[in-house]
């Protein structure tokens, strides 16, 4: 039956738009998914899985772990940039699907504009090792030597990616020539370096430091400002001869662009209460990870970070011509 009486009917009305608009507002309601665009087991998905691990009981829903892979990381992240922007769909890239393959792979997407920040989350030094045989014992002593022998020395990396590029950056740097191995993973450039197949890696220090506590590859320095906290006894760059080498892999948590600021803004409190955990600190600086001070680990944070990086790599990248394959 009609309601009759207009106040009856405009106060139902008003109800009704009321309790929609509510909904509307709560955020979350249902399961987030988080796309790691990297394969189950590897830094970037264990990463992923601690901090959600937090996340979860802050937003009182579950975080599914989406691993999509492909591409150096560009189809998880396209899948991202595709998706609808309610805060429902994140992806957890760093500094090679945010920033390397911005220039490097012809994207569908832009990596300045397609995606909204949410927080900086963790990093991973980079270290400067070589093979057990190298005749170098420190830093200043390998640039030597590689310099001596211009375009002999094979340094190890994953594709166009972290290790090819800080890899031409150290050249530059160093008046250094090597020639670079691309290799399917991590994993097996390390296991040619351990077997003397290949010369040289800069990669994470987590990766590295397992074979060189074992004495089967020697550490030069870590490109950093100051000493890993899983590894003190390794100089840093600036401390061992080659100042302003500073390049490490970043991490960060990012939305679709125009998600709505309220639900940036409830995630990024849950990512930061997270990393102030003090299980998932211990459990990141057990994989080597620095997490990043709290004021950076803001929308902004991030979001400045991520156009200062595209800033530095972009022009060393393609100065070099440096492609994916």
């Amino acid at each position: 039956m009609a309601m009759r009486n207009p106040l009856l009917a405009s106060l139902a009305l008003a109800a009704i738009l009321g309790a929609t608009d509510a909904t509307a507002q709560v955020f979350p309601s249902r399961p987030i998914t988080v796309v790691v665009p990297f394969p189950a087991g590897g830094t970037t998905d264990v990463i992923t899985r601690i901090i959600a691990e937090r996340m979860r009981q802050m937003l009182a829903q579950p975080l599914i772990i989406e691993n999509v892979v492909g591409a150096g990381g560009s189809i998880g992240v396209g899948r991202t940039a595709r998706a609808a922007p309610d805060g429902y769909t994140l992806v957890m890239g760093h500094w090679g699907t945010h920033v390397v393959n911005g220039t490097t792979y012809q994207l569908q997407y832009d990596v300045r504009t397609a995606f909204e920040p949410i927080s900086l989350t963790a990093a991973n030094r980079q270290l400067i090792a070589a093979k057990k045989a190298t005749p170098a014992n420190d830093l200043k002593g390998l640039i030597a030597w590689l310099r001596a022998h211009p375009d002999k020395a094979l340094q190890g990396n994953s594709g166009a990616g972290a290790g090819q590029v800080n890899g031409v950056l150290f050249q530059h740097m160093t008046g250094t020539r090597f020639q670079f191995v691309p290799y399917r993973g991590i994993a097996p450039a390390i296991q040619d370096l351990v077997t003397g197949q290949i010369d040289l890696m800069i990669t994470s220090v987590g990766d590295l430091l397992p074979h060189v506590r074992a004495g089967t590859i020697k550490a030069y320095a870590v490109a950093a400002k100051s000493r890993s906290s899983i590894a003190p006894d390794i100089p840093t760059v600036d401390e061992a001869g080659l100042p302003g080498f500073h390049t490490q892999l970043w991490h960060g948590l990012w939305a679709p662009a125009h998600t709505p600021k309220d639900v940036i803004a409830k995630l990024n409190a849950a990512v930061v209460d997270a990393l102030a955990d003090q299980t998932v600190r211990q459990r990141l600086a057990e994989l080597g990870q620095e997490i990043f001070p709290r004021e950076q680990q803001t929308p902004d944070g991030l979001g400045a970070y991520h156009e200062a990086e595209i800033e530095k790599w972009w022009p060393i990248i393609k100065a070099a011509g440096i492609k994916a394959d």
